[in-house]
């Protein structure tokens, strides 16, 4: 794009000297990335053009349209954020500020602090450099960070964002997954976060494409092929719809919905359904004046057309968590198929398309924008907590992940007061939601009026009481993410700065007592761990020890590091494998075109096994059904359109391992072990029982993947009722 075409595009608000300051920065930016190419080979400039055109379509403050222009000039180019607060003032070099990557981030030990030239106390150079993910996660640590001071940080690194998106075809296949992942982790759903749907489905199927290409073309190409047929029937729609509601005196604009591709896929995969059984392929829009007559319009449409049960959504009088309002129906519509129909006015159609930009489009209709407000109180809130309690950047980026980007679950205190959850959370995130010393002291949990274990997934519309004890702390248990205990990023942080406040002596204990204890529960010995703590980054093992102890690094990272740098020699596991690692009973899982969740059925007439040639069929109301590809009743299908491509899933190397396990023995004891086998998916080859005075000595030989699969079944053994001891045995 070429900056005449960005002029023509900026509000018509914008003065004559906010536009002379835009064309100096652009002249600015020219200057400084000149002679530099993008991957596609253009001038690097026409990014920082496109950046700043993706903005003013949400008709942002020019300040951030002239950030927009400088936004890689200190990253890439000789220009420092001097210069930029010189020539360009304080805001908009703080905007840059805050998109800027950080390229040179030395790796610092923790107890290291920088002294007054900028040097360390220790030789920096001795340690390696960081990783790409390093600085990846750290960037976006510090992007999220500022967004909490200033939202408008966000949206420029969500612009720049789109347009990479948008140019990632130039990019080796590798890289091109990468940041496509990244986009549909982070970036997409920070958008739907923010409510700004323009942006949101845009990089998500921009991302979709790269990450599952197939999936991608193959619902791009279904949607080409019907897409005449489907829009002359949309018409047809709107104006039956349109003479409905204007007979009932109901004044509405209607509209198609367009159909996104990466939206189709996750109904696809979480409905466990097929492209002609998404029901909302067909689906219209209806703009309104005021909330009353979206409520009127509803009643029309229900007085014509049947509702489909469990597909109304009422977001006006309970909005989502990030301020979307709108209502939704499904109906059956008169050719006797599903027609999905949203409802909403037309100030919460902006919010919708534009979410947190909103607030500058339409600032004149109040002085106190206060759904803006509520989003950065929101936003602010949630990340000034984390700025005090997350200092590692890939833990930060995980709670973003876990705590923010995930669905959500809603529940109520005994007083009735909703609490609102990321899906997945325990009574023990609970309580740490709640207070920090509800959480420390957390004992056990009443959902419903019955107590429940502490691994127990909440769900929306449970009542939650915490049972607590007068004093005391967490356990270290509930870090053992192998246990489900805690999901919440929130929680884990609050317990980790709890072990943190211990006495350092009490850290290097505890944290060399764990360690040893699982080292010797799993086998493994001769462990360098001078070695082991550099290769954290950790000046001594007495570092290494209090991270440990204080839960900063978890144990199963711990053993995966020891089997990264232990000798080739010691596979770690068994000294020899008594025979050939086979593939594990996950060898005979299926993949259908890249979609899990499916029903999977192995046909009868052919009965085909791992390593045949296959094909899926789709039945009506029992999933796929796979046959070999020579099999007669498949070959004689009339219906070749149901015919799907399926492949045996990946085969993955087992090997045999003896454990012991000491319990004090009782009723089912046996049956609670083996259905941790079975949920751990650990083949058991032999299995011996000896019970004296009530003690009872297990041993089984079963087959593990690799020595976390190993540490995991042991974990949950161990914390089964009346267990001593679960190790693995070296004989």
């Amino acid at each position: 794009m070429k900056i005449e075409s960005l002029m023509e595009r900026l509000p018509q608000s914008y003065t004559l000297v906010e536009r002379e300051l835009i064309m100096r920065a652009y002249r600015f930016a020219e200057e400084a990335h000149r002679g530099q190419k993008r991957a596609s080979g253009e001038p690097y400039i026409t990014h920082c053009v496109e950046v700043a055109a993706i903005l003013a379509e949400l008709q942002v403050p020019p300040v951030m349209i002239i950030a927009a222009l400088l936004h890689d000039t200190v990253e890439d180019t000789h220009v420092t954020l001097e210069d930029l607060r010189r020539e360009f003032g304080d805001e908009v070099a703080h905007l840059v500020d805050g998109v800027t990557k950080l390229s040179n981030l030395p790796r610092i030990s923790p107890d290291e602090k920088p002294t007054r030239d900028g040097e360390t106390t220790a030789d920096i150079s001795t340690y390696p450099r960081p990783k790409k993910s390093d600085l990846t996660n750290e960037t976006l640590r510090k992007v999220f960070l500022a967004m909490g001071d200033d939202i408008r940080i966000v949206l420029i690194k969500l612009a720049d964002r789109l347009h990479n998106m948008r140019t990632l075809g130039y990019l080796p296949e590798e890289e091109r997954r990468r940041i496509a992942q990244q986009t549909l982790d982070i970036f997409a759903p920070l958008a739907n976060r923010l409510g700004i749907w323009q942006i949101k489905w845009e990089l998500e199927d921009l991302a979709f494409r790269y990450v599952n290409p197939e999936k991608y073309r193959e619902i791009a190409e279904k949607l080409a092929e019907r897409r005449e047929d489907r829009e002359r029937e949309i018409q047809q729609i709107i104006v039956r719809l349109k003479k409905v509601l204007e007979e009932n005196g109901i004044k509405a604009e209607v509209t198609g919905r367009p159909k996104h591709i990466y939206s189709i896929y996750r109904k696809m995969v979480d409905r466990g359904k097929t492209f002609d059984m998404v029901r909302d392929l067909r689906g219209v829009r209806l703009l309104v004046e005021d909330k009353a007559t979206c409520y009127a319009a509803l009643g029309v449409i229900h007085g014509h057309w049947r509702p489909i049960p469990q597909e109304f959504d009422d977001y006006i009088a309970a909005p989502k968590d990030n301020f979307y309002q709108s209502l939704h129906t499904a109906v059956i519509y008169d050719d006797g198929k599903p027609l999905e129909v949203q409802i909403r006015t037309y100030e919460m159609h902006q919010n919708a398309e534009y979410g947190i930009a909103a607030h500058w489009r339409y600032k004149e209709r109040s002085p106190r924008d206060e759904l803006y407000e509520q989003r950065i109180n929101w936003l602010r809130k949630t990340l000034s907590e984390w700025r005090q309690e997350v200092m590692d950047a890939q833990e930060f980026v995980d709670g973003l992940k876990s705590d923010i980007f995930q669905d959500r679950v809603y529940v109520f205190t005994p007083r009735g007061d909703i609490v609102d959850l990321p899906a997945g959370s325990t009574p023990i995130d609970f309580a740490y939601y709640i207070h920090t010393e509800i959480g420390h002291r957390c004992r056990g949990a009443k959902v419903n009026g019955k107590l429940v274990s502490l691994d127990y997934t909440l769900k929306t519309g449970d009542q939650v009481e915490i049972l607590t004890a007068k004093q005391g702390g967490p356990s270290r248990d509930w870090l053992n993410p192998a246990l489900g205990l805690v999901k919440t990023q929130r929680a884990i942080s609050k317990i980790r700065a709890w072990f943190k406040h211990q006495d350092r002596e009490q850290n290097i204990h505890q944290g060399r007592a764990m360690l040893e204890k699982e080292l010797t529960r799993l086998g493994i010995k001769d462990v360098d761990i001078e070695n082991l703590a550099q290769s954290f980054d950790f000046r001594n093992a007495d570092d290494l020890y209090v991270a440990i102890g204080c839960g900063d690094i978890p144990l199963g990272r711990v053993i995966n590091r020891i089997s990264d740098i232990a000798p080739k020699k010691d596979p770690l596991l068994v000294q020899v494998p008594s025979r050939e690692p086979k593939p594990s009973d996950g060898g005979a899982e299926i993949s259908v075109l890249g979609v899990k969740g499916l029903l999977i059925n192995f046909a009868r007439c052919c009965k085909p096994l791992p390593g045949d040639e296959i094909m899926g069929y789709i039945t009506r109301g029992r999933g796929v059904t796979v046959h070999r590809r020579d099999c007669p009743n498949f070959l004689r299908i009339q219906e070749r359109e149901r015919i799907v491509k399926v492949t045996w899933g990946e085969t993955q190397r087992t090997y045999p391992v003896t454990i012991e396990i000491k319990a004090y023995d009782r009723q089912g004891l046996l049956s609670d072990i083996s259905k941790i086998f079975g949920d751990e998916k650990a083949n058991v080859l032999n299995l011996s029982t000896r019970v004296t005075h009530n003690l009872a000595s297990i041993r089984a030989i079963i087959e593990i993947r690799d020595i976390v699969h190993l540490s995991r079944v042991l974990n949950r053994i161990e914390n089964l009722p009346n267990i001593m001891e679960a190790r693995r045995l070296i004989e």
